[in-house]
């Protein structure tokens, strides 16, 4: 028996399967998805994406992670990877849950995430609620307004933590002379580093 899709701009799972193999494994079926990830659009551009275009997928992606945090869930692990597109390639769809956490509980303390997107406070050690989504999303909007380049960057996975934690975000003018003031200005309620002050993703 299917099951309904929780939020248009998420993958639906439509079954799970007890694999019956000696592990206790379980078969999760998910809606099939078109074959291009938001990273594939992004190189695809090979330049700073147009922003009336990464406005629209924006507006999606943080509708998929507002109604995630609606419910008690961050996903920690928001980059363009998992973020696939309908078979028409129109709608965006968040994916791979694998790191998500309910924070019904309370804060998370955890370290998850993948280097370029994760947020400060989990580097940190600190205690940590779902904004940790927002900056994601923030990473990646900084990501497509500048053609491919990330906010904080480094040769290795302890070179960009670090500047991950110092969070000393810029605008190269020679990246970003088409993206406008509203939208740099978007990018620092999302990418700052004291995540009281960053904003929700609703």
């Amino acid at each position: 028996m299917a099951l309904l899709s929780p939020h248009p701009n998420i993958v639906s799972v439509v079954g799970a399967f007890d694999s019956s193999s000696s592990d206790g494994s379980l078969a999760v079926v998910m809606e099939l998805c078109g074959p291009q990830t938001l990273y594939d659009r992004i190189a695809r551009a090979g330049r700073a994406m147009q922003e009336p275009d990464v406005a629209s997928l924006m507006k999606q992606l943080l509708l998929a992670v507002a109604h995630c945090h609606r419910l008690g869930v961050a996903h920690r692990d928001i980059k363009p990877e998992n973020v696939f597109f309908d078979q028409r390639g129109a709608t965006l769809k968040l994916a791979d849950f694998r790191s998500a956490v309910w924070l019904g509980g309370g804060p998370a303390s955890d370290v998850v995430g993948t280097p370029y997107y994760v947020a400060p406070e989990i580097l940190t050690g600190r205690e940590y609620g779902e904004k940790v989504d927002v900056w994601s999303c923030g990473v990646i909007l900084y990501i497509m307004l500048s053609g491919g380049i990330p906010p904080f960057y480094g040769e290795s996975a302890e070179e960009i933590f670090s500047a991950v934690v110092r969070a000393n975000l810029r605008f190269p003018p020679k990246l970003f002379r088409s993206a406008s003031a509203s939208a740099k200005d978007l990018i620092r309620k999302m990418v700052c580093r004291d995540a009281s002050r960053r904003i929700s993703a609703e």
